[in-house]
């Protein structure tokens, strides 16, 4: 399947009429490679690539996949910008419009909408507390430069006077 003929990267519908008129267990495969594509209002990935399965199933149609899909996000530290590869799996059948059986499902004109189900897996196994590298030493909490770019010169030792009573103990030790 030559899936520019079936997936328009800015709306994610794949024609699936050629697989409804097929019999039980017929399948097609074909690879997902965009690059810059919009998902939806809030998402934009660099790149969206992986193996995709569409299976003709008594339900509907059973979509399968493994995709990489690069996105920006930023470190939790320092929040300087993070390009990042997330891996998702997706299995999901799309089912016949008015079958309460399923989330998703096959529009009237035989097409299946992915950009919904794209997103959800997208923003699901993307980590919320990605760092720019291992050893990123953050903002500073008193003058809020990054500490990876600028060497701070506030103070290191500086605690919070709520604090203070406990660092007079530590200190008479």
């Amino acid at each position: 399947m030559n899936t520019s003929h079936y997936l328009s990267p800015r709306v994610f519908k794949i024609n699936v009429g050629f697989l409804l008129s097929a019999p039980l267990g017929t399948s097609q495969d074909s690879t997902f490679d965009f690059p810059e594509v919009h998902v939806s209002d809030d998402l934009s990935l660099y790149y969206l690539r992986g193996p995709i399965r569409i299976s003709r199933t008594k339900e509907g149609i059973l979509v399968q996949a493994t995709l990489h899909a690069g996105l920006q996000s930023e470190c939790y530290r320092c929040l300087d910008p993070v390009t990042m590869d997330s891996v998702f799996e997706i299995e999901e059948l799309y089912t016949p419009v008015g079958s309460p059986s399923s989330e998703f499902h096959i529009n009237d004109d035989a097409a299946l909408d992915l950009a919904p189900l794209v997103r959800a897996e997208v923003l699901m196994n993307t980590d919320e507390r990605v760092l720019c590298r291992p050893d990123c030493k953050g903002l500073c909490p008193e003058c809020g430069v990054n500490r990876n770019h600028v060497a701070c010169t506030c103070a290191e030792n500086q605690i919070d006077p709520r604090l203070a009573a406990l660092r007079k103990l530590l200190d008479s030790k």
